[in-house]
């Protein structure tokens, strides 16, 4: 019984690398797209949101002992999964950095920073 638990935990293994590897060659593909990067993050974002509202949910402990074991593995195996949004500030503010940059390098292109607004 072991034996097929740590056979099934390998399958499962080997199915996730496979599928990093295909989701790094995707990212790759569409390096300097921010538009195809967006879209594949839309896709991973809303794949995580179905799997967590839907097959997980379905999975969760109703005693003790499996309560107990699904937390000692969240613990142990790197906290909870989450995918993090960046935040519009960080995004303007990295878009400046780069306007900054590319303006120092003698380009014609200039950003004005518009004070009115304060983030």
């Amino acid at each position: 019984m072991n034996n097929d638990r740590s056979l099934e935990s390998e399958k499962l293994t080997s199915k996730l690398e496979m599928i990093a590897i295909t989701v790094n060659d995707v990212a790759q593909s569409c390096q300097g797209d921010s538009i195809a990067l967006l879209a594949l993050l839309r896709q991973l974002e809303q794949l995580h949101r179905d799997i967590r509202d839907g097959y997980f949910q379905e999975t969760l402990p109703d005693n003790r002992q499996q309560l107990y074991s699904l937390l000692k593995d969240i613990e142990s195996e790197g906290g909870w999964p989450y995918i993090e949004r960046m935040k519009l500030q960080a995004f303007l503010a990295q878009l400046l950095q780069d306007a900054t940059e590319d303006n120092s390098d003698g380009s014609e292109n200039v950003v004005n920073s518009d004070r009115s607004c304060s983030w």
